[in-house]
């Protein structure tokens, strides 16, 4: 007990809190942020009257989520280290993931009033996160008001349930331009996401991105699909695939790993997003253990380089092969100790500009036993992820690590000092992950001692208490008699 107690406070003395880094919102790179994904109607219902009879068990209908559901779950997000909420998209639409848009100029009435979308906004701004919303170039509701008395704007598309505009049209360019000035400008919106614009001409959609960003310029401009664009954000389905062949099952070939590296601009590392099957899906095909799984999956998550991107209900497990069974209402009954591990790296994350934006460096890869480094003049960071099925040692290398240092755990608090051989070797055991900070080896535990001294500390105060309600229990049975 005395021993899990030390090295409880060990950690929170390292890790902090899940906190946002320490620079503002206004000051942080896209490399400081880490995004939750998710839909509006799909997250929380914060009031009925905007309902309109929303049935939270059809799963093609709107389910009830609003602005002010997500504004009263703010802290259940930032309680787990997000630094920004991408919301899909909000206009007029006929369908609840918001794709089916229907107008432009107006907000979506069942997610609530504009005034409701600008408190929500301005209450993540407090709590200094970011808000992202989706743009729909493309897959528009066949009834968009632009339908009308604009002929030869819009193509069917192939599913015959909505439409395409004409993106070589220069008047629906100007159009589309305007409209997702005017969307930034008056939602005061952090980041814009264009979707559905299928093998639109780069040069267009850097025309949307260079007219956006000069109305506003610290607005972030992304995609969901891959794009020779001009995006703030790299947006690469390899790297997705590339981590989810190499987490989603136990001894997989990891070798994709290889891949992972610095990218400009930053790439988005993410497992699965809203339009593809859920990872937690592919893991119980195999017949893995989520938990288990998502655990050393969202250690790499949040150390590898890039903007982690994590979509809603990944931290209970949400499984689904296509949407809307991809989409579930979240139901918020979560596994605690998953949610409290990506807090925990999450926030470390935050906490360190060295695993933010650090150098990083593959030092070993074969089969799932997974070792790297982010480096910074002020810091280094190892970290090993044995997604194997076995216990693992990995001796790491003076030249790797440097001579007389030592690699202190931050989950199970284990010192690895250098061997008389000069190598360093890490035990870890089966499915299991770990961070390693490497300072000098100075011969003292510094963290454990203090530890140590606050747990005694406490327990005399503890005492303490007790011996001052003894006695003044004892001094007024004295007074009753």
């Amino acid at each position: 007990m005395f021993k899990k107690t030390v090295a409880a406070i060990s950690a929170a003395l390292l890790i902090g809190t899940a906190g946002l880094p320490a620079a503002s919102a206004e000051e942080r790179t896209l490399l400081d942020e880490s995004i939750y994904n998710t839909l509006v109607d799909r997250f929380f219902n914060g009031t009925t009257k905007n309902d309109q009879g929303a049935d939270p068990t059809d799963t093609d209908g709107f389910n009830g989520g609003d602005f002010a559901g997500l504004q009263e779950k703010l802290e259940y997000i930032q309680d787990m280290g997000f630094t920004a909420v991408s919301i899909g998209p909000i206009f007029e639409t006929a369908s609840y993931d918001g794709h089916a848009v229907l107008a432009y100029g107006k907000i979506e009435d069942r997610f609530g009033t504009d005034k409701e979308l600008k408190d929500m906004i301005s209450a993540y701004h407090d709590a200094d996160m970011k808000v992202y919303a989706d743009f729909p170039l493309g897959g528009v509701s066949p009834d968009h008001e632009w339908t009308t008395g604009h002929e030869g704007w819009a193509i069917p598309s192939e599913d015959g349930e909505t439409i395409n505009w004409d993106l070589g049209n220069e008047d629906v360019q100007d159009a589309l331009i305007d409209a997702a000035i005017t969307f930034t400008e008056e939602t005061e919106i952090d980041g814009v996401r264009l979707t559905s614009f299928g093998d639109a001409d780069p040069a267009f959609l850097d025309r949307v991105i260079n007219a956006v960003k000069e109305a506003s310029p610290s607005v972030t401009v992304f995609a969901d699909a891959p794009t020779e664009a001009d995006f703030d954000l790299a947006y690469d389905p390899a790297v997705m695939e590339i981590l989810r062949s190499a987490f989603v099952e136990m001894d997989p070939d990891s070798s994709g790993m290889d891949e992972i590296g610095l990218t400009d601009p930053p790439s988005m590392m993410f497992f699965d997003d809203l339009n593809t099957t859920r990872f937690t899906s592919e893991m119980v095909n195999r017949n893995m253990f989520p938990p288990t799984r998502w655990n050393v999956a969202t250690t790499a998550l949040f150390t590898l380089p890039g903007v982690p991107v994590m979509t809603y209900g990944s931290e209970i497990a949400v499984t689904g092969t296509e949407a809307p069974g991809t989409h579930p209402l979240h139901n918020f009954k979560t596994d605690e100790e998953l949610k409290d591990h990506i807090a925990d790296v999450n926030g470390l994350r935050n906490q360190s500009e060295t695993l933010r934006t650090g150098d990083f460096e593959l030092l070993h890869n074969e089969n799932g036993l997974i070792v790297y480094e982010r480096s910074s003049d002020e810091e280094t960071w190892v970290i090993v992820l044995n997604n194997t099925s076995e216990t693992q040692r990995i001796d790491l290398t003076a030249e790797q690590i440097g001579e007389g240092k030592r690699l202190r755990a931050l989950i199970d608090n284990n010192l690895v000092s250098q061997a008389d051989s000069g190598e360093y070797r890490i035990v870890l055991d089966r499915e299991a992950a770990d961070l390693f900070i490497v300072e000098e080896d100075t011969g003292l535990n510094i963290p454990y001692i203090i530890a140590a001294i606050l747990v005694y500390a406490t327990f005399i105060g503890f005492i303490y208490m007790v011996w001052r309600k003894g006695k003044q229990r004892a001094k007024d049975e004295k007074a009753k008699a």
